[in-house]
Formats: C-alpha cells, structure tokens, sequence
C-alpha cells in the first residue's frame, strides 16, 4: 500500500510498534470519485494543512477546477501540481481556500503557474506526513504540520534553486492578497478566501508569516500587470504578464500577486519552510508559528504529528476483520476527525461570527460547521468518543448565536453560507443534552431554538403568488429586517404545518422535512427542560410530514398553498442532482422515508409494514438510493423497526460497507460531506447506527470486526470502556441471531444510549437467518 513503507518507517523512529491504528489509514481514499479528500498533512481538527495543489494548470490532468465545478485541492488522477496549500478543506461540495501556494523549482524563477508546474511521482501519506517528487525539477518535498502551522521541507540539486509562494491561484472564488517583507528570512501578509458556494458576503481574511531556515541568495515579489487600456500603457513591456520585482521589498498588493526567493544550492541540500497562519491578525499568525513550529525540527513536528493521530485513533482498537476492512475503518475516523476546524489562535482569539470584531474564546473555538451534512452521525461520534471536543464545539454555536443572534447553518472562519436548508443546530445539541454530555449553556441554546421554530418568516403579500403557486424570485432574497434567517419560510410552515411549493424548482418539501426532524428533537429537549406545553406544540408540528404524503404514489410529493399536489409529477426527476420541485440534492425517493422520528407513523399511511417493506427495498433494487448524499443514508436500518425485518438491515449495510467503502482511491462513495460518509462507514463497522438525529438511541446491525474496544472519557461516562463483540464475525457470518447487552438479552435491535453505557459489553452471537 502506498502509505505502508513510510508508517512502518515512522514507526521505527519514534518507537511506537508497527501496526499502530496510526499505520492502517491511507489518506489517499476518497481522493478522486469525488470524493474531495486530500492526501495532504494536517493536525486532528487543524487550522493549517498542508496539501498538493494539483487541480489546475495542464492539460496532462484530467480535471481541472477551472472547467468544471470543482472543490478539492487534489485529485488522485491528475499528474501536474503547481504547489502546496496551507488552507484547504476536506469533503465539501463548494470551492475555497486552497490557497497560500507554496512550489519549488530550479532555474530562473517564472510566476506562471501554468510554466512552471511539474509532474508528480513516488507520493507517500500518512497522517501528518506527505511527500512527493518534482520530477521536472529534482526536487524532493515533504510537508508536515501543526494545528496552526504548515512546515515543509525541501531537497534540492546543485545549482539555482527557487520556492516561490503563490498568493494569486486557489480554490477560493475571491481575489484580493498582500505581501510584505519583514527580513532576509520572513515574509507576512493576508489572502481574501470566502463566497463559498457563490455565497458572494460570505467573505474572510486568512493572515500569513512564512520563515525560511536559510537565507536566499535573491528574492522579490511579482504581480500580474492589466493589459494594455488606451495608448499610455502600450510602453510598458509588462503588461498583461506576470511583473518580476528585484528590488522593491516593502508591501505589495493586487490581484495576483506573489514573492519569490533563490538559492545556490547543493546537492540534496535542504530547506525548511514554517508557514504559521490565522483568521484574526498577521501578529498572531507569528505567534502561532513561535508557539507552535518555531524550535523544533521537521521530523520532531512529523513525530508530534503522527502521535497525535495515534492517540486520537487509538481511542477505538479493533481486532479481527481483514486489513482492508481495517484501513477503511480508521482512514474514515481519520477523515471523520479533520473538521470541524480549530478556529482560535494560541492567544484565544478568533473572528466573532459575522462581526468585525475579535474575541478571546474561553476554550476552543471551532469552524467549519457543515451541519446539514454532519447532524446526522458525525457529531453523535464525536459526543461518544471525543466528548470533550463535542463540547468545545457545541459551545461555540452557542457563542455564535450569541454574537449574531442566530446558530450556525453552514459556518465558514465566522460567516453564515447558507448553504442547504433546515435548522441542524437543534438535533446537534439536544443529542450532546440528552446523551448526559454537559458543559455548556442548554437554556441559551433552547433561547436560541425557540427563536428560529416560533420568529416568522417572509410574509407573501397577497396577490402576489402567480399562477401555480409562484411566487416572483424578489421574495426570495435574504431580505434585511427581523423575519426568520434560519427559516425564512417559517410563516408558510406554521399556518399550514407545511411548505408549500410557491417556485418551479424551490426546495420546499425538503426545507419542511428537515423543520419536522428538528422540531421533533427540540420537543425531547423542551420536556427535559421542563417547557412542555412547547414540546407538545413542536411534536405536533413534527407530525406535519404526513401533508406531503399521497396515496396515489405512496410517497411524499410537493404541496400547493391551496393544499393540491403540484402537477405533474414524476418521483424520480432529481436522482441526478437536477433541479426538481419540491426536492433539494435528490428526488421524491431519496426523501420518502426521512421521517425518522416517525417511522411507525410512515409504515401505517403505507398500508402496514409489508408494504413498507416491500417499498423501502425497491429504493435499493431500482437504484434509488444515493449511499453518497445525506437525506437517504440512514434507510438500510429502517427495516430494523419491525421484528422479523432486522436482517435486511444486516444484509444491506454488509453489501453497502462492501460495495462503496474500499481501500482504492475512489473507496468513498462520493463526497465525504466533511466526515459524514465516513462516520456512517464507522457507525455501520461498529454494529450500530444513529438513526433518528437528537433521539439518543441506536440501531444495532452486524459489526466488522470480531472485537471493537472504545475508550470512554470518565468525566462523561459512568465507564471507561465499551466493548462490542462478535466472536464469530470473521468466518463471514452476517445475520443476527442474538445481542446480549450487560449480560442481558435485548429483545430488539435498537438500544438506548444510555444503556448502551450501562451494558460497557454488547456480545453480538451470530447466527443464520
């Protein structure tokens, strides 16, 4: 494998025995297919990584961000880079950051990144190590990281050799850098990252201090010049290309701007490079960088790294199972653990969210909350294995919402994308209460709730919906004013207790399906908190899905406000991520079922649960199930509702584990969601499954692995241990006959949380079926 020789390597070095859980992950699954992951060195959580820029530039590659719509800095199938990132993000569905390009070459040095690229050879990952070859120049390169520093090390051949930091090219759809030289050795300055899925306010600020170990022999900056405009600009020989500066070394900004330095080099001579970065103020980048990278080696930050991974996957050992299922496991907790993002630096400070202003976390501030995608398993995960940082994170959304009034949708370095729909903050939350996972403000956090499920939304004034049902774009827009940002069809909602569909090709039926799961979860946490006569308010709301329901089809379809069904309609427009009514990233079949805190419900309107059943595997047969988007992961455990149906759940999450999760490039289904794919693979291998996002219960299907030992944290958990066995598991037997649970038989195969805790031991005897 691809990562083997190095960890076996790194093992040696730093004394921990081979075979570590360190040593199974290959950052390089999920690397292509879309899947948006990246081989690159980061820290568990990290704000800084370091990562091969590979996605633009040549022909020779097979994609390129440019001409297509593209949101990774790497793709395994393309062979020409032209850098190395220090802000990037891991399995998201829009384009930024990526940027902060750092590239080595020979010669004289060129600002083109599309002359002065090369083709890559001998990659080796591992976590918090990357290298690669520059074959065009000779050059060796390895990056490693802290949580706010990217550090690189570079070997060269005899003669000019040249690292050029590139503020001009990225993934980021805005522009906008500056350089200044601080000596020989420093450089500092800013980029303009954001507009995040074309979110154009959605903008930030990432500051820099890179600090070379060698003084350059030459250096200077360049920037690309406009091309001619009117007679007095055709003297300048630099117009319209890139503008090399010798000898002008105070600030430079612009477009596309960089800096360059040169160096009379040996053979195999090195050069380390520390790259500290923030969100908040180029003084505090340089004080990331002293605190963090500043007197240690490359191989002592590498060595650092790597024990950290070590420790933090370490958390759960597995025994049995093939080393194929075990590379896909830990690879998934290694990818699941890579956002949300450390967002403070050492002082504490951060950028308060959608504010100018900056703050000191008490604590750690997180970002990178792409909640829509990780409500649904990540952040149950992380309450069960890394309570402590669930914590930090769930107290930063509150923080949010104290600093602008809102919790967090889809959160970016302290700006809202309003990326995707429905109010995920709520089922976050109240599953961390509710699994007994505490240290934070829960009456500041139901304040926030309330606001969102009771402010209302755009009023339509009337006379304005057109014939069926439309309502003219202008409505639409985020609109300054009180109505309600997290739900901005709040007042459609809660006089008809559904969204109706007012556009060709709104998202109405999906925004309304996310309201009820969230409502549903706010109702457990308005009981626990006392505030019944809301919690008996919100499950009638939650219960609104059944408006969508038509017995024609069998399953839910778009709502007119008169209370008829859009026409026509067609249940399949939308599997291909086209435009469709009602539906947002699917169609009718990949949302029927996403009623998850209702499924007994959905069962009797279907006529009982053979049909249910019969219903359900034909999302499977037909090819309507998308293992790679979020409304729909959760279906394989459905049928696990109704006594006598628990083996299909057993039988399709084998097949799924074994069809979508490999140890190949392309071993994600897709995108990984910033971990969400991931952390359902690492769920399903371990036997057990959230379901239903803010009830804190499982469902339990066949795990992997004959032995599955997870460490609990004692300041949360009344064990310190969790142990799920199947002793059998590895003679391939798949099906369920019996789950005993702290010596007791279940008579189900769903399990509380807190039971769960309680058992510490679940044995899984296997059976036929």
């Amino acid at each position: 494998m691809r990562f083997v020789a190095l960890a076996l390597m790194l093992a040696a070095v730093s004394g921990v025995a081979a075979r570590e859980p360190v040593d199974w992950v290959d950052p390089f699954i999920g690397t292509t297919n879309k899947g948006v992951t990246n081989p690159g060195a980061v820290c568990p959580n990290g704000m800084a990584s370091v990562v091969p820029y590979n996605v633009t530039g040549s022909p020779l590659n097979r994609y390129d961000k440019d001409s297509l719509w593209w949101s990774a800095p790497y793709d395994f199938r393309n062979v020409w880079m032209t850098g190395l990132s220090h802000v990037n993000l891991s399995g998201v569905g829009c384009p930024d950051l990526g940027s902060l390009l750092l590239m080595a070459t020979t010669g004289e040095p060129d600002a083109d990144y599309r002359r002065y690229g090369s083709l890559m050879a001998n990659q080796q990952a591992s976590p918090g190590y990357y290298s690669v070859d520059l074959e065009r120049y000779g050059i060796h390169v390895e990056a490693t990281a802290t949580t706010r520093c990217g550090v690189t090390r570079f070997t060269f051949p005899a003669g000019r050799s040249n690292l050029l930091l590139n503020l001009g090219t990225g993934l980021t759809n805005e522009s906008g850098a500056m350089v200044r030289r601080v000596g020989e050795r420093e450089i500092e300055g800013m980029k303009l990252l954001g507009t995040f899925c074309y979110n154009s306010q959605a903008v930030f600020p990432v500051y820099f201090v890179m600090r070379l170990d060698k003084t350059p022999a030459r250096s200077g900056y360049w920037k690309r010049q406009r091309p001619a405009q009117g007679v007095s600009w055709e003297w300048d020989t630099d117009q319209g290309k890139y503008k090399m500066y010798t000898s002008y070394f105070k600030e430079l900004a612009g477009d596309d701007v960089g800096a360059w330095f040169s160096f009379d080099t040996v053979a195999d001579e090195q050069i380390e490079v520390r790259m500290g970065v923030s969100f908040t103020s180029i003084e505090n980048a340089r004080q990331n960088l002293q605190a963090e990278a500043a007197s240690r080696s490359f191989d002592e930050l590498c060595t650092a790294a790597r024990e950290q991974w070590n420790a933090d996957l370490g958390r759960i050992r597995v025994e049995g199972g093939t080393d194929a299922q075990k590379t896909v496991f830990y690879t998934a907790l290694y990818h699941m653990l890579i956002h949300p993002s450390v967002l403070n630096d050492v002082t504490g400070d951060y950028p308060a969210m959608e504010s100018p202003r900056i703050m000191t976390a008490d604590g750690t501030r997180y970002t990178v909350f792409s909640l829509w995608d990780t409500y649904r398993n990540v952040h149950q995960l992380l309450t069960l294995i890394y309570p402590e940082r669930q914590v930090e994170m769930v107290r930063s959304m509150i923080d949010m919402y104290r600093e602008w009034g809102w919790m967090p949708k889809w959160e970016l370095f302290g700006r809202e994308t309003w990326t995707m729909e429905g109010d995920p903050a709520i089922p976050v939350i109240v599953d961390t209460w509710l699994k007994g996972v505490r240290g934070y403000d829960i009456h500041k956090a139901y304040e926030a709730f309330r606001k969102s499920a009771f402010t209302p939304g755009v009023e339509i004034p009337a006379g304005e919906v057109q014939e069926g049902g439309e309502l003219p774009d202008s409505h639409y827009s985020l609109m300054e004013g009180s109505f309600n940002r997290m739900r901005p069809d709040n007042s459609d909602y809660m006089r008809l207790g559904y969204v109706p569909l007012r556009r060709q090709w709104d998202n109405s039926v999906s925004h309304a399906l996310e309201y009820y799961v969230a409502d549903y979860a706010m109702s457990l946490l308005a009981d626990s908190l006392g505030h019944h006569d809301d919690a008996e308010l919100l499950r009638r709301r939650s219960a609104g899905w059944r408006n969508y329901y038509d017995n024609a089809y069998g399953i839910l379809r778009p709502k007119l406000p008169d209370g008829s069904f859009y026409s026509p309609f067609d249940p399949a427009e939308g599997m291909n991520f086209e435009p469709n009514p009602g539906f947002h990233e699917g169609c009718a079949w990949n949302y029927t079922f996403y009623v998850p805190h209702d499924v007994e419900g959905l069962c009797k309107l279907m006529g009982g649960r053979r049909r249910f059943v019969e219903r359900l595997e034909s999302v499977f047969d037909n090819g309507y199930y998308d293992p790679a988007n979020e409304p729909d992961i959760a279906y394989p455990y459905l049928f696990s509702y109704f006594a006598g149906e628990e083996w299909r759940t057993q039988r399709r999450v084998t097949q799924l584990l074994d069809k979508y999760f490999t140890t190949a490039p392309d071993g994600i289904p897709g995108n990984d969601d910033a971990g969400a794919m991931s952390a359902w693979a690492l769920f399903s291998m371990m036997g057990f499954y959230p379901d239903c996002p803010g009830k804190p219960e499982y469902t339990l299907t066949t795990p992997v692995f004959d032995r599955v030992e997870i460490t609990l944290d004692r300041r949360y958990y009344s064990s310190s241990v969790l142990t799920i066995v199947a002793p059998h598991r590895s003679k391939g037997g798949i099906y369920i006959d019996r789950v005993v649970a702290g010596g007791k038989r279940l008579s189900a195969r769903r399990i509380s949380h807190e039971a769960l805790i309680r058992a510490g031991y679940v044995e899984f005897i296997l059976g036929s079926r």
